[in-house]
């Protein structure tokens, strides 16, 4: 005793708590010391076991971390628009889709085995929704996606010839574990404005081939490629880099646009 005053000592159970904040700080897990109270007076209120307390301690904050991190995956990916697995309408062109397959692709297994998708098929299908469902889901699993039309990719890519920065835009297009080209095809302005457009996508898919997965999606069948691309050889070496033990659906079946605008011109009863 020292000026009247007893310096008190903390227990040991304070000193251990205050011990677990400081390595929570340390490793940047945001845990607030009253919710740590909490916990822990409720752990031994119920009894619970030491794991149940670290999964209730850690829970919340890594599920959070979880679903921020597929956000920015989704955000990055750059889909055009928010389409969902669980908003697409299977019965109104139920033999294009076989519902069990796309769950199937929906796992992402064939993006962790590196293998292309191909869909070909007639406009408003659903192949559009269909692939940045697909996307989507693949972020979930922790892919890092990046959709583009056939049209903003070669535009991208041509620029970057103009401003010298090619080879980088290339490695930025190699690197994702899913590159998806939408739209290829969807009109000739790709070919009018581009005329390079034939090297510069086999140069993606020449730097990704058996690297990385990448998906077409694409109204132009196969043996319109050369036609289309402008130039049959480099057409053909691109067509069979992409399809090599690729993954090809020919989907067949009525407009979904069409159909909409069909009834829309109805007139009311």
């Amino acid at each position: 005793m020292k000026n009247g005053k007893t310096k008190t000592t903390p227990d040991p159970a304070t000193q251990l708590r205050d011990r677990c904040l400081s390595h929570f700080a340390a490793l940047r897990i945001p845990v607030a010391a009253a919710a740590l109270d909490d916990l822990l007076t409720r752990a031994e209120k119920e009894g619970c076991s030491h794991l149940s307390f670290l999964d209730r301690l850690l829970g919340s904050e890594a599920a959070g971390r979880r679903e921020r991190a597929v956000a920015r995956r989704i955000h990055e990916a750059r889909f055009a628009e928010e389409k969902t697995l669980e908003g697409f309408d299977w019965s109104f062109n139920p033999k294009t889709f076989d519902r069990i397959q796309m769950e199937e692709l929906a796992t992402g297994d064939f993006i962790r085995r590196k293998t292309n998708l191909v869909m070909v098929g007639w406009s408003g299908i659903g192949k559009s929704h269909m692939i940045q469902a697909l996307g989507r889901r693949a972020c979930a699993h922790g892919y890092r996606v990046s959709y583009r039309t056939s049209s903003a990719l070669l535009a991208d890519l041509t620029a970057s010839l103009a401003d010298k920065t090619l080879p980088a835009r290339l490695r930025r297009y190699a690197s994702p574990d899913w590159l998806i080209i939408d739209e290829f095809g969807f009109d000739k302005i790709e070919r009018t404005e581009c005329p390079e457009a034939a090297h510069l996508l086999y140069k993606i898919i020449a730097a990704r081939n058996q690297k990385r997965s990448t998906a077409l999606v694409t109204n132009v069948d196969f043996e319109k490629w050369g036609d289309y691309l402008s130039d049959g050889p480099l057409a053909m070496a691109f067509l069979d880099r992409l399809v090599e033990g690729a993954i090809i659906l020919k989907l067949k079946g009525k407009s979904w646009r069409a159909e909409k605008g069909r009834v829309q011109e109805q007139p009311a009863a």
